[in-house]
C-alpha cells in the first residue's frame, strides 16, 4: 500500500530548466533590450508573466528608435543643404531635437495602442499621423539622393528663365530708343537710359514746339510794337512839329505815342523772349549734333544696363530653397520614368518605415501583453471601485457615529437643563416657605403681646 502512495516532489530541490522556462512570473530580463521595450511603454513586471511577447515587443521599440534616428538623419541633411551657412553643431542641435521629437510621438503612438480595449479607427487615425510624418521625414532624403539630378534641373531652369528675361528686356528696349508703352507685356522690362536717339528726338520736337509757341508769341507781340512805332513815327514826324519858345518841337501827342511804344516794349518783355527764343534755337542745334552722335553711344549704355539687369535677375534667382527643389524633383520625376518610379518607391518605402509600428500592431491585433494589460485595468477598476463603495461604507458609518454622538449629547443636555430647572424651582419654592414662616412668627408673636 504504501507503494501506491505517490511521493511528493521536493519543493527545496533546483527546479530543472524546463521548470525554469515554463516559471511565472518569469525572471526580469536585463539588458539593450529592455531600454527598447521602455520606450515605447512596456511594463516589466506585465511582460515577465508572458515572455513570449518579449522578443516581439524588443523588435517594436527598434523600430521606432530607427525611425527617429531616420528623422534624425534627414533633418541633418535637409538644414545641409538648405542653410549651408548653419554651423555644424547647430545642425547637430536641430537633428537631435527633431530625433527627439519623433522618438516622442512615435512612442506614444504605440504605447497607446496597448491593451485590449483600442478600437480600429483609433489605431488607422495613428496610421494616418504615421504617414503625414513619413511624408515629412521623406523630402529630404529623396532631395539628397537625387541631388545632381536636383541642381542640372535648377541650373537649367535658372538659364532658361534668365534667357527669357534678357529677350524680354532686347524686346522691350529697341536700339533706336523708341517708347512701348503701349506693350502690355513691357510694363516691367522697360529700361530708362539716358541719350536714347528717340528721347533726343522727343526732346527737340518738344523744344521745337515750344519755340514755335513762343515764336508765335513773339510775332504777335513784334506787329502789336511795330504799329505803335509806326504811330510814333506819323506823329513825330516833322511836318507835325510846332514852335515854341522860339523854336521847333513835338506835340503833347508824339510824346503820348513815344511813352506808349515805350511802355508798351517794357512791359511786353519783347527782349526776354527773343533771348529766350535765341536761346531755343541754339538748344536746338546742339540736340541735334547730339542727335546725330547718339546712335554710337546710345547702343553701348543700353547693352550695359541690359546685362547689369540680367546679372541682378540671375542672383536673385533661388537656387537652394525647398520650394525650388521641389519643383525641381518634380520636373525630373515627370521627365524620366525610372526617376518617378524610384521617387514613388522611396516615397512609399519611408512611409512604410515610420508607419510600421502601428502598421504591425493595425494588423497582428491584440497579443498575450495586451490581454494581460488588459486584465490589469479590469482588476484597477474593480479594486478602484471596490475602494470607493469602502470609502462610502466607511463614511456611512461615520456619519452614523457623529448622529449617534449628537443624539446622546443632546439627551444630555437636555437632562441637565431639565435638572437644573428643577433644582431653581425648588429652591425658590423653599425660600418661599421661609419667608411664610417667618411672616407667620413675627404675626404671632405680635398677637400674643
Amino acid at each position: 500500500m504504501a507503494t501506491d502512495t505517490p511521493l511528493r516532489p521536493d519543493t527545496g530541490s533546483v527546479p530543472s530548466h524546463d521548470d525554469r522556462g515554463s516559471a511565472r512570473p518569469a525572471p526580469r530580463a536585463t539588458g539593450p533590450g529592455t531600454r527598447l521595450r521602455r520606450l515605447i511603454g512596456i511594463d516589466e513586471s506585465l511582460l515577465d508573466w508572458v515572455p513570449e511577447e518579449r522578443t516581439r515587443y524588443t523588435w517594436y521599440g527598434a523600430l521606432v528608435l530607427n525611425t527617429a534616428l531616420v528623422a534624425a538623419v534627414s533633418m541633418a541633411l535637409a538644414l545641409g543643404s538648405f542653410r549651408s551657412d548653419l554651423p555644424v553643431v547647430a545642425v547637430l542641435a536641430a537633428a537631435a531635437v527633431w530625433f527627439w521629437v519623433i522618438l516622442a510621438m512615435d512612442s506614444w503612438l504605440v504605447s497607446s495602442t496597448h491593451g485590449t480595449k483600442v478600437k480600429k479607427w483609433s489605431l488607422t487615425l495613428r496610421l494616418v499621423l504615421s504617414v503625414l510624418l513619413g511624408l515629412f521625414i521623406a523630402e529630404p532624403i529623396l532631395f539628397q539622393i537625387f541631388d545632381k539630378e536636383i541642381r542640372q534641373e535648377i541650373a537649367v531652369g535658372r538659364e532658361q528663365e534668365v534667357a527669357d528675361y534678357r529677350g524680354m528686356l532686347v524686346a522691350c528696349n529697341p536700339t533706336d530708343g523708341a517708347s512701348t508703352v503701349h506693350r502690355p507685356e513691357c510694363g516691367r522690362h522697360q529700361l530708362k537710359v539716358a541719350g536714347s536717339p528717340a528721347e533726343l528726338t522727343n526732346q527737340i520736337e518738344a523744344d521745337k514746339a515750344a519755340m514755335e509757341t513762343l515764336q508765335s508769341q513773339v510775332t504777335e507781340i513784334n506787329e502789336k510794337l511795330d504799329a505803335k512805332m509806326a504811330t510814333e513815327r506819323r506823329q513825330c514826324g516833322p511836318d507835325r512839329w510846332i514852335r515854341r519858345g522860339g523854336g521847333w518841337d513835338v506835340t503833347i501827342t508824339c510824346e503820348r505815342a513815344r511813352n506808349d511804344s515805350s511802355s508798351y516794349r517794357r512791359t511786353s518783355k519783347i527782349d526776354t523772349y527773343e533771348k529766350q527764343l535765341a536761346g531755343m534755337r541754339e538748344k536746338g542745334q546742339t540736340l541735334e549734333g547730339r542727335k546725330n552722335r547718339a546712335a554710337d553711344a546710345y547702343q553701348p549704355l543700353l547693352q550695359k544696363a541690359i546685362d547689369t539687369k540680367t546679372a541682378a535677375r540671375a542672383a536673385d534667382l533661388d537656387s537652394d530653397g525647398i520650394l525650388t527643389r521641389a519643383h525641381a524633383l518634380r520636373k525630373v520625376a515627370e521627365s524620366d520614368g525610372f526617376a518617378l518610379f524610384i521617387t514613388v518607391v522611396l516615397h512609399l518605402l519611408l512611409v512604410a518605415l515610420d508607419a510600421l509600428p502601428v502598421l504591425a500592431k493595425f494588423m497582428s491585433g491584440a497579443t498575450e501583453y495586451d490581454r494581460v494589460l488588459g486584465v490589469r485595468f479590469d482588476v484597477t477598476r474593480r479594486l478602484h471601485t471596490e475602494e470607493l463603495q469602502v470609502e462610502q461604507a466607511c463614511a456611512r458609518m461615520e456619519h452614523e457615529v457623529r448622529r449617534h454622538h449628537v443624539e446622546h449629547d443632546t439627551t444630555d443636555r437636555m437632562r441637565r437643563t431639565e435638572h437644573t430647572y428643577r433644582r431653581a424651582q425648588a429652591e425658590r419654592a423653599a425660600q418661599e416657605r421661609k419667608e411664610l414662616e417667618m411672616r407667620m412668627a413675627t404675626i404671632l408673636q405680635a398677637s400674643s403681646t
